[in-house]
């Protein structure tokens, strides 16, 4: 057994709670473990701040500009405090800084204007836009600085104060995030709390908090939505997927194969829209699987500040027992490893890339999101009934159809259930598109100006026409 500390939350100490090195499985630092009863004082500044924060659109552009410099600027203090907590390469700790101070940049934009109604009544109407208050932005572990901003970004953009909670596995690059940030922004414009449950869902419940917005497990997320139930605040909810990628059978398996890999295995499959499972004919499904597992087996895996690792750990004790549940599973349910099934026998929460075969179509690993570093590949006959499969799912996050002939290939894509579906590569999403799911996979949409709406309502005013 590897030696790992066997804990699967955070452990508190003296009003902190410590924090795990992944990598190690060990405890380096602690953060505050805040309590529900706080929260009346936080959102009451918050509160406070909105009303000055909402009259001056230019001072919010000039302010997120200004933001977005300075978390560039604190990249260097950033990256390596994220990688030792969420267990990413370094590089890709560093991308996620740079994602999020391009989100600061891109919503650093005026707040759109009054624009008038025509109708033909001898009235004039007109649509003024309006901020809906303070906003509670709930974070996973698994990118806590880029979605903290894909949250804070857009409403702030529109005038809202921000009250952010990252999950209690990565709380200390967010609460340096949020002081970086926080010094371009007036004092109450954005806070981060941090500690554990109940701390989130008393955030979600608070009657001050106008709008929830949360990424994270569907049952969390329907917590969340009856917690925001009670005084009707609006939601939006980012709940995970199990997206599929579709091989036709005019699929060159050895060109795709390795942008394939990595839309599984990219932060370790720690991506909501990550491939979770691929369907391939059944003629090629052994070469797919094959040529997958080349790839697995040659990654890098490591601690994630090791300048040559390609993956890290699985970020948390509770997650890597799941990921271990899931493939035993499939083992047991007569699946077969092409590549890892394994945990790694070293300290920390590694878990050996793996490729399953021959796997059940009903095993957990298929029906299931498992989140981790495992990709089950399966066989199918017709191409009906490979769309019959991928949208056989409570989730409806994302898809892909991967083919030469891409006209073909969109076609297919087209009867996909899903948000966003991608032809020859997978989960690449630009800043102005909306971001959004189907079915369990959530409720509203993040992303480019649906997102900025999403923190905004509407103020009609009518007037009698000047004769």
């Amino acid at each position: 057994m590897p030696n790992c500390r066997p804990c699967r939350a955070p452990h508190t100490r003296g009003g902190r709670f410590t924090v795990i090195d992944p990598a190690t499985g060990e405890a380096f630092d602690d953060a505050p473990d805040q309590q529900p009863g706080e929260l009346d004082a936080v959102v009451g500044r918050a509160h406070e701040a909105w009303r000055s924060w909402r009259t001056d659109p230019a001072a919010r552009v000039t302010a997120l500009l200004a933001a977005a410099d300075a978390v560039e600027a604190a990249g260097a203090g950033l990256a390596p405090l994220l990688t030792r907590e969420q267990g990413k390469p370094l590089a890709e700790s560093y991308a996620e800084i740079a994602r999020t101070a391009a989100r600061l940049r891109h919503f650093a934009e005026p707040a759109p204007g009054p624009r008038p109604i025509t109708d033909g009544r001898p009235v004039r109407s007109e649509i003024r836009w309006r901020s809906l208050g303070p906003v509670a932005a709930i974070v996973p572990w698994n990118f806590p600085l880029q979605l903290a901003s894909a949250k804070f970004a857009p409403a702030l953009a529109a005038g809202n104060t921000v009250v952010l909670k990252p999950s209690p596995f990565t709380p200390l690059a967010t609460r340096l995030l949020a002081s970086v940030v926080s010094a371009a922004l007036p004092e109450g414009v954005l806070t981060v709390v941090t500690g554990r449950e109940p701390l989130g869902s008393r955030l979600a419940s608070h009657p001050g908090i106008r709008h929830v917005t949360f990424t994270g497990s569907v049952p969390t997320g329907r917590a969340v939505a009856e917690g925001a139930a009670a005084s009707l605040a609006r939601v939006t909810l980012e709940l995970g997927g199990n997206d599929a990628a579709i091989l036709l059978d005019d699929v060159e398996v050895e060109r795709i194969a390795e942008r394939l890999f990595w839309a599984a295995f990219r932060n370790c499959g720690q991506v909501c829209m990550a491939v979770k499972r691929v369907y391939a004919p059944a003629r090629l499904c052994s070469s797919v699987a094959e040529a997958l597992a080349q790839y697995a087996k040659s990654a890098v895996v490591g601690a994630g500040l090791d300048p040559g690792t390609r993956l890290g750990p699985v970020n948390n004790a509770a997650q890597l027992a799941r990921v271990e549940h899931l493939t035993a599973q499939a083992l047991a349910d007569g699946g077969r490893p092409v590549a890892g099934g394994h945990r790694l026998d070293r300290p920390g929460y590694f878990f050996a890339p793996t490729i399953l075969a021959d796997v059940p179509s009903d095993s957990p690993v298929v029906t299931e999101e498992q989140f981790g570093p495992v990709l089950p590949v399966l066989p199918y006959g017709s191409l009906d009934e490979a769309v019959e499969a991928a949208n056989d799912t409570c989730y409806g996050l994302g898809g892909s159809v991967w083919g030469t002939d891409v006209d073909r290939a969109e076609a297919v894509a087209d009867r996909l259930e899903c948000g966003t579906a991608w032809i020859n590569h997978h989960a690449e999403l630009s800043l102005a598109q909306p971001f959004a799911g189907v079915k369990e996979s959530g409720v509203g949409v993040a992303g480019g100006p649906w997102g900025l709406y999403g923190n905004l309502r509407p103020f009609v005013v009518h007037r009698p026409r000047e004769v």
